[in-house]
């Protein structure tokens, strides 16, 4: 079973950031990151992850300014200080390919693998928020197969100019005079639709040849370009039959692209919310929630309920009543515990917590260990509703249960990411 740690400093729960175990300024405290960081390596985790977005979280401004969504820093530069204060441990940092260039982001991951010795993954995404667009002058949001063609052209050149010299092209000769073989160079000529470059790359190979490659999709567009070229993919189905149908997908599909099934590893999104006994873990998910300020509330179910008129209502008023064919209100209804009138104070409670498991060590060890043994992930992303207190309680009580239960390594087994995930280490592109 493999472990990462989603840093989503504030908290993934929405008012995580304003309980009194939390650190209201961990998204710009470094020393603080760098200490969870330090706690993630502790209990032998596989990576940190640090997701991206290139314009605020948009919403209403007084909303955005109740959260601490709106705020952390950018994931290459702090990947490469966490580096500095950790050894084992993987790091991730998302980059997208619709607001960068191939020769950009080729050169930052090479020399953030080669300043990790070998720890880095490259979180490539395609964008998913219009206001990016507004960020870079280039309105309108690209569409979703222009967004993946331009993916697929962007990845291409990037494993390229990452292979500009062979693994053996490095001599550092003092004796000869010879820094490196120009015979082992190797030269992108790329003329695309999207992009013209000329290499090479002015940096060697990465340790681990190509960084790992991490990656999300679940249209269809998205699960064939995952399968194609994602190496740790992530997943967040709530419900373990969906989780086996996608994982079955995937698998198969990258079996039908030529590779091995094995080397494409399927990670959940989980939210555990860790308390000593279960009674308490109940306390403090009502106490997570009893902060939440009401215009977050509000936002929390006009978001997927966009349709709905609530003009006049109260949140303690009942949910007015949708077509049964409503897609969102078949979503939010699920996992409702069979409240046949919810309030919309019970689906903004519903969405605040959402993908949330809350228990004790053991409840949190029984719910990874059905998902890992039922053939659904190979792995999952956890997301704290706050820290430190909930990730220091997992690495010292879920973490140790899951060792006894004989699932869990107890050291890491090598010194890359590549390693310790399992994964070979890529040829060049041009062998």
């Amino acid at each position: 079973m493999s472990l990462a740690c989603f840093l989503e400093a504030g908290g993934q729960h929405m008012a995580g950031w304003r309980h009194p175990l939390a650190n209201e300024r961990a998204s710009l405290d470094f020393p603080f990151l760098a200490e969870m960081a330090q706690l993630c390596e502790r209990g032998v985790m596989d990576a940190m992850f640090l997701a991206d977005s290139l314009a605020p979280w948009v919403g209403v401004p007084e909303v955005m300014s109740r959260t601490a969504r709106g705020e952390h820093f950018e994931p290459t530069t702090m990947m490469a200080a966490l580096s500095s204060v950790t050894e084992r441990i993987g790091l991730v940092a998302t980059a997208t390919t619709t607001y960068n260039h191939p020769y950009h982001v080729a050169r930052k991951f090479a020399s953030l693998d080669h300043i990790s010795r070998g720890r880095i993954g490259w979180n490539l995404v395609t964008s998913l928020v219009p206001a990016e667009s507004r960020s870079f002058g280039t309105d309108p949001f690209p569409s979703r197969d222009h967004r993946y063609d331009r993916a697929e052209e962007f990845i291409g050149v990037v494993k390229s100019l990452w292979d500009s010299y062979s693994d053996e092209a490095m001599l550092r000769d003092r004796a000869t005079g010879r820094y490196y073989d120009p015979g082992e160079l190797h030269l992108t000529e790329h003329s695309g639709k999207h992009f013209d470059v000329r290499g090479p790359l002015n940096i060697s190979r990465p340790p681990q040849g190509h960084p790992v490659i991490f990656q999300a999709g679940n249209s269809p567009r998205g699960r064939d370009f995952a399968s194609r070229h994602g190496e740790v993919l992530f997943t967040a189905q709530s419900d373990l039959g969906e989780a086996q149908e996608y994982y079955r997908d995937i698998k198969e599909r990258a079996v039908a692209c030529g590779r091995d099934p094995d080397h494409v590893r399927i990670w959940r999104g989980f939210a555990p919310l860790v308390a000593p006994t279960q009674a308490e873990a109940d306390a403090m998910m009502e106490e997570l929630n009893g902060l939440l300020h009401e215009d977050v509330m509000w936002d929390l179910v006009r978001g997927p309920l966009a349709e709905v008129d609530f003009s006049g209502c109260s949140l303690d008023d009942p949910l007015p009543e949708l077509a049964d064919t409503e897609d969102s209100r078949q979503d939010l209804l699920h996992g409702m515990g069979g409240l046949n009138r919810p309030t919309i104070r019970d689906i903004v409670l519903q969405v605040a917590g959402s993908g949330m498991v809350v228990g004790s060590p053991a409840r949190i060890a029984d719910e990874l260990q059905e998902w890992f043994e039922g053939d659904a992930v190979d792995g999952f992303l956890l997301a704290f509703p706050f820290l430190p207190s909930n990730l220091r309680l997992f690495v010292d009580e879920v973490v140790p249960e899951l060792q006894r239960r004989g699932l869990y390594r107890s050291e890491y087994p090598g010194r890359t990411l590549r390693d310790n995930l399992g994964l070979p280490r890529p040829k060049e592109v041009w062998r």
